[in-house]
């Protein structure tokens, strides 16, 4: 952000989303001693700095994103709105693929170095499949899953994808191309069919860009910082001042005039995957708790300060049982007063089951959402067992006692009981998802089946209210508490991420113990494994939804320990 203050205060420059890949971008407020990025303090800055006095513009430097589509387009908008205030914004981009793209083109002034990776070629889905890995081990994974679309049993079953899935996919991936191509031509003024031959083509030189009007210039990161010092006429200092992110995000709206009104809206957050206790390996904000979620839904429902509730959703779901019983808590505190959902990159499988107990659901155009169908299993490791010469001798009583006994199949009853048991907890699921959306029971299975919609199929389907972000999400909360749109509001944020010990120590917020962040991931799927899971599919979804373990066998160990 460049800060100018005409009369004390140099003009200063803020690396306002320096994003480092490995990191991501989180959904949660982050502590003073994370070195994490935060969506909600990313935008609260471009926010702060369009009324900051101080400030004359910003220097957003871009690196390769992290993160769904649905957080590139909340700060996309913010990117869009602070243009509004006057002031100039430069986007910088060292490594330029569709997503930083995407982003950086809505600043207007854009430059890249001349050793810039492109990778300006189009989007990908994968899937991949364990099947004959497992096979060729002597796992045999024994999968009910419900929904023809829920395709998380067939990357454990399946050696390749089938009609169903690649329906899907086709479909989501289309939607996010047709997006991208419509967001470009319209901020370029290029036709979709010169955006689509341009990329057809294979972009390797940066000249290109510059010739064809994909950029603003050529220039390194130290041109670009003379010509805002020569813009800003500060070319007799040896320093462009600057502010940066974090500490930008230490500034209080307050000393800005941003001040709420008397009302207070309060703001909950569920990032991350769904366990109902946390477990032994679990670390402070690594998913959602279903116990600790329910006690602050229940103080919420109790205060009488707060006009109305937004439950903002970052989460591919996790454990059916925790799902219902938080949707149960949220449909109570939506009849004591009006609660909104807003969906950031995905809010599917149990992510959509909360999101359905709100009164309103609003969702980014490429959310990923709905997945409404449930997965359980288990592994059958007699043929692992007999090679490696490993025996263990079960006495039960009972007879369906050893159900879930690893050492053998299912026997016939005990699979037709499973098999039960899945369809059961599908039906709890897809009709209180009927139930809460106002549909019948055969509208709501059209869309059910565990298929996975973006935010705007999932609208013109009845599963979505309302298209935006966390402010038409506010907007439509002010609206249902009978608060004037152009009246001030207090939002208030009633769950803060609390840094782990090795951030409190280090701020480095990437170890614990020895263990790297996706031996933790792993680590806590395996802590949080029990029962049937009501969860969003791990596929992988190349330049749509970028894993952040991207291109080790430790992320396909976590999707498909995740998913199972």
């Amino acid at each position: 952000m460049c800060s100018a203050d005409p009369i004390t205060t140099p003009v200063r420059r803020c690396e306002l989303a320096q994003v480092k890949g490995s990191e991501g971008i989180f959904d949660q407020l982050q502590g003073s001693f994370s070195s994490k990025l935060s969506l909600p303090q990313i935008c609260e800055n471009f926010i702060k700095a369009a009324y900051d006095p101080r400030i004359a513009g910003i220097y957003l430097q871009i690196e390769p994103l992290n993160c769904g589509w649905g957080k590139v387009e909340e700060i996309r908008r913010h990117i869009v709105n602070f243009k509004k205030s006057g002031k100039f914004i430069i986007g910088y981009v060292p490594i330029c693929r569709e997503k930083e793209y995407y982003l950086a083109c809505a600043c207007g002034e854009l430059y890249i170095p001349p050793s810039a990776y492109i990778g300006l070629y189009g989007l990908q889905v994968q899937a991949a499949f364990l099947g004959g890995v497992l096979e060729k081990v002597g796992i045999e994974p024994q999968i009910q899953r419900i929904g023809k679309y829920k395709s998380a049993g067939d990357q454990l079953t399946r050696k390749s994808m089938s009609k169903e899935n690649c329906e899907m996919l086709t479909a989501l991936l289309d939607n996010i191309y047709g997006n991208w191509l419509d967001t470009i031509s319209s901020t370029q003024g290029k036709k979709h069919e010169d955006i689509a031959k341009l990329l057809d083509e294979g972009i390797y030189r940066v000249e290109r860009l510059k010739d064809e009007g994909w950029i603003t210039n050529i220039s390194y990161d130290d041109e670009v910082v003379s010509k805002l010092k020569e813009r800003l006429g500060q070319n007799k200092e040896k320093n462009l001042l600057t502010v940066d992110y974090r500490k930008y995000s230490r500034v209080r709206k307050w000393t800005l005039g941003l001040t709420g009104g008397k009302d207070q809206i309060a703001i909950i957050r569920a990032s991350g995957s769904i366990s109902r206790i946390r477990g032994r390996f679990s670390l402070p904000g690594s998913g959602v708790i279903g116990e600790q979620f329910i006690e602050k839904i229940r103080n919420l429902r109790e205060s009488k300060k707060y006009k109305a509730v937004i439950l903002r959703i970052d989460s591919p779901g996790g454990d059916a049982l925790a799902s219902d019983l938080m949707w149960r808590e949220i449909r109570l505190l939506a009849e004591s007063k009006p609660v909104i959902a807003s969906m950031a990159d995905v809010a599917a499988s149990g992510g959509y089951y909360m999101a359905m107990a709100a009164g309103v659901i609003v969702a980014e155009s490429l959310t990923l959402t709905g997945s409404i169908g449930v997965v359980t299993g288990k592994f059958s490791l007699k043929n692992l067992y007999e090679r490696i010469g490993f025996n263990k001798e079960t006495i039960s009583r009972g007879k369906y006692a050893e159900l879930d006994d690893e050492q053998r199949p299912f026997r016939p009853d005990e699979e037709e009981l499973f098999a039960k048991l899945a369809r059961n907890a599908y039906k709890q699921f897809r009709d209180k998802a009927a139930f809460s959306r106002s549909m019948t029971v055969d509208q709501m299975e059209a869309v059910a089946q565990g298929r996975v919609w973006t935010g705007k199929d999932a609208a013109s389907r009845g599963l979505v209210d309302a298209i935006g972000g966390l402010s038409r999400a506010v907007a439509i909360a002010k609206q249902k508490a009978n608060i004037p749109q152009d009246s001030k509001v207090t939002l208030v944020e009633v769950t803060k991420n609390q840094p782990s010990f090795a951030e409190v120590v280090g701020g480095l917020g990437s170890s614990l113990l020895g263990l790297d962040g996706a031996m933790r991931d792993i680590w806590h799927e395996f802590s949080s494994f029990e029962g049937i899971k009501a969860r969003m599919d791990g596929i992988i979804l190349e330049g749509i939804e970028c894993s952040p373990f991207e291109d080790s066998i430790l992320a396909l160990l976590k999707d498909y320990l995740s998913s199972f």
